[in-house]
Order: C-alpha cells, then structure tokens, then sequence
C-alpha cells in the first residue's frame, strides 16, 4: 500500500524517462491551488534548463503519457510548464477505503533495524527543570515513531550518576549531618532523611562553595577518587543518591507519559574506560599532548578547525568525553544498535563531533551511525531561556502544575467537563495541560527556538493540542450518538469537496510519517495532525452525517469519521499525547 502521492509521483517519473529525461524530475506536490488540482508537478522547469528545451514542449510529452491514467479526472499544463493533476472520485474512495480497513490507518512499515535514543538526561541530587524538557519530549516521540514503524528501539535515559558531583555531594552530606558522615566514612548507620529535596539544596552549595574554595574542591575530589576506588561507605550514599533520584525522576516523567527502556547512567561505562584508552594506545591513537592525551579528529577539508577530543587530563582523570565514548563502547557490546540517536541540545553540536569521529577511529561504531539531534531552547517572552519571575531556573513539576491550573480554567471557560465526575475531570485537565506543553514544543522544527506562551498554547482554538483534542472528542461524541440512535458505519463513497479534502488529507499520513522518520522531526506528525483536524472540522460543517440525507451516506461518513479518529489517534499517541473520551 503506497499513497497517492508516491504512487503518482511513480507514474510521472516514468513519463519524463520516457522522455529521455531524468526520472529525478518526476517529483509530484501536493497542489498549492487546491481548487485548481490534487497535486502538481514542476519538473518540466527544470527539465527544460538542463536539456535547453522549451518547458511546455516537455510538459506536453510528458502530459500525452500520462493521458491514459485511470486514476486522473482530469490533466492540465498551467503556467510555463506546471502539470496539474485531479484525481477521480473512485481513486479516492479506493485509497480511504485501504486507509479504513488498515490497523495502521495507513502508516508504511521500515526495514527493520536496532536503534538506540539517547534523551532526557537528567542527573542525581537534581529535579528536572524546563532545560530537560525539550529533549525528554522530542526523545519521547521520536521512539514512539522509530518503533511504530518497525525498528528495535530502546530509549535510555542516560543518567547522570558519575564523577566529581558525586564527590561533591558525598562531602556536603557528610559535613551537613554527623550519621551521614559516619556512614560514608566508616559504612555505619541507616540513611535517614536525606531525600531529594536536601540533594537539592546541598549540591548547589557545595558547587558554588567548590569554585571559590581550592581546600573544598580538593576534599571533594578525594572523595570521588575514594568512590571510583570502590570505598563501602562512600558507594552506600552514592547508590541511595541515584535511587533517591531516580525514584522522583520516574514521577516526573510520567506525568508526561515519558517512559524508558534502559536508565544506564555513566557509572555503567566507568568500568570499560581502561580497556578503552589501552585501546586507543594499541591502535596509535591517542597522543600526549600537555601532559594529556587525547586524540585528534580533524579531517582533511574540515572548514574549521575542532579541538581534540581529550581523554585523560593531566591529573590523570578521565573526561566528560572519555565516559561518552565509553558509553559508546557499553552500547556497541550490549546492544549492537546500527544508530544512535543523542537528542541533546544544539549548543552540544561540537561536543559530539569529536566524540562520534573518535568512535569511528577506534571501530566503535560505523560511519553515520551516530547522529546528534540538536534543539533550539524554550524561551520566555523576553525571548531569553525560559525562567521563573525570580529569574532562576523553572522546575518542571511547577512547569506542569501551572499548566494544569490554566487547562482547568479553560475548561470551565469553554462550559466543558461540568458532567464529569472530580477524578476525570482531573484526568483531563491532566491530559489537556500536558498537550499544551507537547505540541507546543512539537509543533516547531527540533532545531528552531520557540517562545513559550501558557495562555495561546491552553485555548482550545488556533495550533494548539488543547484544540486537537478538543476535535477528538467531538468525533468520539457524534459516534456515540450514532451508535446510541442504532447507526452504524459502512462503505466509503467520496464524492462532496470536503469528502475529497479529508480523503486526501487521510492519504497524507504516510508522507508525514516517512519525513519525521527521515528528518527525525515530529514536527511533521504536528502539522499533520492539525491539518487532519482542521479538514475534518470542514467536513462536519459541510457534509452532515447522523443527518445525511441517505442511509448508505450517513454510514459513509460515519466510516470517514472512524477512520480520522483512529488516525488522528495514532498521530497524537506518536506525538506523546492522550486523548480523553469525553469533555
């Protein structure tokens, strides 16, 4: 099953070869002049600047080719050399009903491949904040997209559990309370007390106090040099850090319905990092430099110069981009992925290309494996990082109960929810809030910056999710009432202009789908999804359907209706969002 658009783009191709003429310039569009035409194709411009040849001679050649497709209603030159196409009725009603009796709703399947998504982030002793957002969000769909479509995927949080923070903390908790110093310095004692909250007040102390104290600094990198060493009490805390840690994480991410399949953290790659650096010795990579080594990863016709990539500093420690690598390493032996996916911010970009070039030097990975997802930032009106009025850093518990508060309040503003119980009422101003906060994001290119508004990205009208779901419901409404009056769906006719409109914009999935996959954006499940929404919002307006004036075109449209729905569902769910059944 391909859509129309691929399918028609085949047969164009076929036409321009047969005109002796790159098959390249049979690309077929959807039409910019729909009342004009389904799709287009401009191929013949180009066509005619390469060959030297009059535009409208191809367009006419290629034209007589075509002239014969069943599929056409009808088949126009416009302009210098644009070639207009108009699909029959049939070809439509053929194509929506595939889409109505496939599972998928027609979604295309991949050949089949392992894929690893690095995303989130999030480290021990430190709540999420409104910087992780974007990542565990962008993450979060682009698993639910790569798996949809038929790879292995695992989604690993990447936690952040290793090296000198660690040791930072271990010697604020053990200057903060005297049980707590007695376990880590003699592995006596219960650990009472020391939750997150305290993680999170201690270790930016002990950071701030770290850079203005040289004698602090010094006990706190002690402390971690103790705890790689493997010291009993300092291992107690540290591992009572990451559970405390994880534990809230956990509830955090699944108030956005982000779940992962692996919470490696960098203490996993720790123990790889000596096999590795011998390795890259053995194979004369790694080079002293400074009393460091590192290894270079400048190629030949690099348009700027990249710093090394350095593996141990000159105290001897191995480096943020020593346990990346590593990481590497632990995930080739482990999982074997064919790609990794690091959906980390864009300002990450030269970090990464050092890490991946030195991975394809020593084998770690093949060339093109390894690929970085940069993201813009989520801004405030002022346009800067979003901040709390304060100006210090938003948390993201508060992010999501303030967007609760304003789903609540636009609900009772639109007369909606008044007939659900307390708990769904809560249940959707849940599910509302958090499809403000995704599509919002969502809805931009990863690697634009978008300024984040409560109030727009809330209403239940304009681009919003608040709006898509608001659309759901209203088709899980009338088929309700359809099945409560004893109507039931049928075969799909497609004749009225807002029926083509909607068969068409149910074919455009499959396009949607194939671009995110290939661009890695979800930004192009977001349009589509707003596009369905909106087109069906015509539909409804324009063809009545518990009303139609025959049986046979009320269980049409109660079937063009079914079939938006679950489409519309599956978009949203591969966007991270949940629809409620009533509002």
């Amino acid at each position: 099953m391909s859509d129309l658009k691929q399918a028609l783009g085949e047969a164009v191709s076929a036409a321009f070869a047969a005109e002796g003429l790159s098959a390249d310039y049979g690309r077929v569009t959807v039409s910019d002049r729909p009342d004009l035409a389904d799709f287009q194709s401009n191929g013949a411009l180009a066509a005619a600047k390469a060959a030297g040849r009059n535009p409208r001679e191809i367009a006419t050649g290629v034209l007589e080719r075509l002239k014969g497709d069943p599929r056409l209603a009808s088949l126009e030159i416009a302009g210098p050399g644009f070639l207009n196409m108009r699909l029959t009725s049939d070809t439509l009603t053929a194509r929506v009903r595939e889409i109505a009796a496939d599972p998928r709703s027609g979604a295309p399947m991949v050949e089949p491949r392992r894929v690893l998504i690095d995303y989130a982030g999030p480290n021990v002793a430190k709540p999420m904040h409104v910087g992780h957002l974007r990542s565990s969000i962008i993450g979060e769909s682009l698993k639910r997209l790569f798996r949809f479509l038929g790879d292995e995927v695992l989604g690993d949080a990447h936690f952040g559990d290793w090296g000198f923070q660690m040791g930072l903390l271990i010697v604020a908790a053990s200057d903060e309370n005297p049980a707590w110093a007695r376990i880590a310095e003699q592995d006596d004692g219960e650990i009472e007390g020391l939750d997150l909250a305290v993680l999170d007040r201690l270790y930016p102390m002990a950071a701030g106090r770290a850079k203005e104290d040289k004698d602090y600094r010094d006990r706190a990198r002690r402390a971690t040099m103790a705890l790689q060493s493997g010291k009993s009490g300092y291992l107690r805390l540290w591992r009572h850090f990451v559970e405390v840690s994880r534990t809230a994480l956990k509830r955090e991410f699944k108030a956005l319905d982000v779940e992962f399949d692996l919470w490696k953290g960098e203490s996993d790659a720790d123990p790889l990092i000596a096999r590795m650096v011998e390795e890259l010795k053995a194979k004369g990579l790694l080079v002293e430099d400074q009393s460091a080594q590192i290894v270079r990863i400048n190629r030949e016709g690099d348009k700027r110069e990249l710093p090394p990539l350095l593996v141990v500093s000159s105290e001897g420690s191995a480096m943020y981009g020593t346990t990346d690598l590593a990481t590497i390493l632990d995930r080739k032996e482990s999982f074997d992925p064919a790609l990794i996916l690091y959906v980390v911010d864009q300002r990450q970009a030269d970090h990464f290309e050092q890490v991946f070039r030195a991975s394809y030097l020593v084998g770690y990975a093949h060339e093109g494996a390894l690929e970085h997802l940069g993201f813009g930032t989520m801004n405030g009106p002022d346009g800067k990082p979003f901040k709390t009025r304060e100006g210090g850093v938003l948390k993201l518990h508060d992010l999501i109960e303030m967007a609760r508060e304003k789903a609540r309040q636009r609900l009772h503003e639109a007369g909606l929810g008044a007939e659900l119980s307390p708990e769904d009422f809560e249940s959707t101003a849940h599910k509302v809030a958090v499809a403000a906060i995704k599509f919002a994001d969502l809805q931009n290119f990863r690697g634009t910056s978008y300024i984040f508004d409560l109030d727009r990205f809330t209403s239940f009208e304009g681009k919003t999710g608040p709006y898509l779901l608001y659309q759901s419901v209203r088709i899980k409404s009338l088929l309700r009432r359809a099945e409560a009056e004893g109507h039931s769906a049928g075969p799909i006719v497609i004749e009225e202009p807002a029926e083509r409109e909607l068969a068409l914009a149910l074919d455009a999935f499959d396009a949607a789908l194939t671009e995110a996959y290939a661009k890695r954006a979800p930004n192009f499940l977001a349009e589509h999804a707003y596009r369905l929404a909106q087109v069906f919002s015509k539909f409804y307006a324009a063809c009545p359907v518990l009303i139609a004036p025959t049986p046979e075109l009320r269980a049409s449209r109660l079937a063009l209706s079914q079939t938006t729905l679950r489409q519309m569902e599956t978009t949203l769910a591969l966007l991270g969002i949940a629809t409620p059944e009533r509002m």
